[in-house]
């Protein structure tokens, strides 16, 4: 069911915020299974890891054990039918309509409190090159109390052949309260163009790449030309592994990516006392493991957290090579 439709790109984030509260509120009171795991979120374990100027948390959350271990193979996917086409959504779910294209919606299986899945209309699969446009205008449009992000077809997103975004509140995951010190470290790292700033994160135990800009503009040519030239040293005929957070405040975008080579660690696949059970996506990228068995969240320790990020992230030699690859672009 659709709670209400706002079609008009004039709508105000204030209006945003005030529509999607009342969506959360009245779903809330209608669909017992949301409003159950919204309230398990309060007994949530989380504890942190310090590193060197910025902290992991690992949050113990047993309702996400079915996203975690998503099988995501093609043939998986076509035995299954698609949870985020509207006529498969569960009775009790309504949807929030966003400029004629995008539902959305009340995440059932939520990682943090107001955690929302913002789904294209139609069954069209995971691309950001091709979408990118419509994420910065959310962005903007819900810079209020959000922040969203996005998870690559394989690295992350359990449902691969659904265009959709995800968005949590602000300020929730540490790189949003990290940036400014992780620029200051990574100074000597720095593109300008206009107004738009480019940083590359390499001191962060993961690989990434941090866009600030004023300019609509800028910031769509420059996002596409950077999708290009990592496209063009990854696989032929599929999207870049990435996943990618994006916010909208004090008159700029950011959007951060972090560059993939591998969907799960080795540690996934491991049996007995050697096995910790994460699928790092955006959220863990952005600084909040997610583990849905407690013996893992017991055990993790800083150095299977370094491990994880080895694993996952690109390596070394590729990203110098990408970094090198962009920098001629734009110092051209």
């Amino acid at each position: 069911m659709i709670l209400g439709s706002s079609k008009e790109k004039s709508v105000s984030p204030a209006a945003w915020t005030a529509a999607i509260e009342k969506l959360i509120t009245d779903q809330r009171e209608s669909w017992p299974l949301l409003n159950n795991n919204v309230n398990n979120l309060s007994h949530v374990n989380t504890r942190k890891i310090e590193f060197d100027g910025f902290e992991i948390v690992l949050q113990h959350n047993p309702e996400r054990i079915t996203s975690t271990t998503a099988q995501v193979d093609s043939k998986s996917i076509s035995m299954r039918p698609c949870f985020l086409c509207l006529n498969n959504l569960p009775a009790e779910q309504s949807a929030l309509e966003y400029n004629k294209h995008y539902l959305i919606l009340c995440n059932p299986y939520p990682i943090f409190p107001g955690h929302l899945t913002i789904t294209h209309r139609k069954h069209i699969p995971q691309n950001l090159v091709l979408n990118f446009d419509d994420l910065i205008e959310i962005s903007r449009d819900l810079n209020q109390n959000f922040t969203l992000f996005y998870n690559g077809p394989n690295c992350g997103a359990s449902a691969p052949d659904h265009f959709h975004f995800q968005a949590i509140p602000k300020k929730t995951l540490p790189l949003e309260n990290e940036i400014a010190k992780l620029k200051e470290l990574n100074r000597g790292n720095l593109l300008k163009e206009d107004k738009t700033e480019i940083c590359f994160l390499d001191n962060y135990l993961r690989y990434g790449i941090v866009m600030e800009s004023s300019s609509k503009g800028e910031i769509q040519s420059i996002f596409k030309n950077v999708a290009n030239i990592f496209r063009n040293i990854s696989l032929p005929n599929e999207e870049p592994m990435w996943n990618i957070i994006s916010s909208y405040g004090e008159n700029k975008w950011t959007v951060v990516i972090f560059p993939r080579r591998n969907h799960r660690p080795d540690q996934y696949y491991k049996e007995g006392s050697a096995k910790i059970m994460i699928s790092p996506a955006a959220v863990d990228l952005g600084g909040v493991f997610v583990l849905p068995r407690e013996e893992d969240w017991k055990k993790i320790a800083a150095h299977d957290v370094i491990d994880i990020f080895k694993q996952v992230s690109v390596t070394k030699e590729f990203f110098e090579y990408l970094r090198k690859k962009i920098t001629d672009y734009m110092t051209k």
